[in-house]
């Protein structure tokens, strides 16, 4: 697999809060859905993408150190592989996983 975010991998990522990071996520997914049915490489490259950042965000300290937020992020790393790489047992669909990951990116556009 390529690195697609060299930058983000020295440490940058680490920086962002976790609706961001999922937020992050959520667009490459988006995108790969979106190109799922016109152009196969671009949907494949914004999986891997989406791919690199969610294991960024598995490796992030802040979130190793919450079993219930890791148990998350390994779940949805094996379901988004099911979903665009094998038979989608788990069942997922487009709209869930847009209202998954929009919930995130409201999240993190929210000021606390």
């Amino acid at each position: 697999m390529n690195v697609y975010h060299k930058e983000l991998s020295r440490g940058r990522w680490f920086e962002f809060t976790f609706f961001e990071q999922m937020a992050n996520i959520g667009s490459e997914v988006i995108r790969a859905l979106s190109w799922k049915n016109r152009n196969e490489n671009y949907s494949r490259r914004a999986v891997e993408r989406a791919l690199e950042l969610l294991e960024l965000t598995i490796e992030d300290e802040k979130n190793k150190s919450k079993p219930s937020r890791l148990r998350e992020l390994t779940r949805l790393k094996e379901v988004l592989i099911d979903y665009f790489y094998f038979e989608n047992q788990s069942g997922s669909s487009e709209e869930g996983w847009k209202r998954y990951f929009n919930s995130f990116t409201y999240a993190s556009r929210r000021k606390t």
